[in-house]
């Protein structure tokens, strides 16, 4: 979508056409509303990233603030990027099956869910994936992931 001159999420949202900003304030809404504490909401990689911020960890391999999700409206679709979800057989099973039930593919690379309308979607399931990982439980699993690989 919008090269990445924006430097806010405000900025980012209103540089949107309107049809698409409506699907990614929609998305914004679910995210803000079951985000754990501690999470941030920045502008970065030309998305809306929430992330844990430096000043909780920093110890992070590029020294930018920890992801923990990103949402963004691309050229062919939207994309809301989990990465929480490709260690948890529970979710990832209902996100499945959620696509089965409405009859579509499920258009997911490595933790990067792709859309192209909000009805495909399932919010309320998006809800209880940004819930389930609190700040401290997303360090864990970050330094686990870096002791493993070293």
């Amino acid at each position: 979508m919008p090269a990445a001159k924006e430097s806010t999420p405000a900025e980012y949202l209103a540089s949107l056409p309107a049809d698409r900003r409506a699907v990614v304030e929609a998305v914004r809404k679910v995210i803000r509303k079951h985000l754990p504490k501690g999470y941030a909401e920045s502008f970065r990689w030309g998305m809306l990233a929430y992330e844990i911020p430096l000043k909780l960890h920093p110890e992070t391999y590029n020294k930018q603030p920890l992801m923990y999700l990103a949402l963004a409206a691309q050229k062919n679709n939207f994309a809301l990027y989990l990465t929480n979800i490709a260690s948890d057989k529970v979710l990832m099973g209902k996100l499945a099956a959620h696509y089965k039930a409405i009859g579509k593919k499920l258009d997911m690379g490595k933790g990067c869910l792709r859309f192209k309308t909000l009805e495909e979607l399932p919010l309320a399931l998006v809800g209880e994936m940004v819930a389930s990982t609190p700040v401290e439980r997303r360090i864990a699993l970050f330094d686990e992931g870096r002791k493993a690989k070293k």
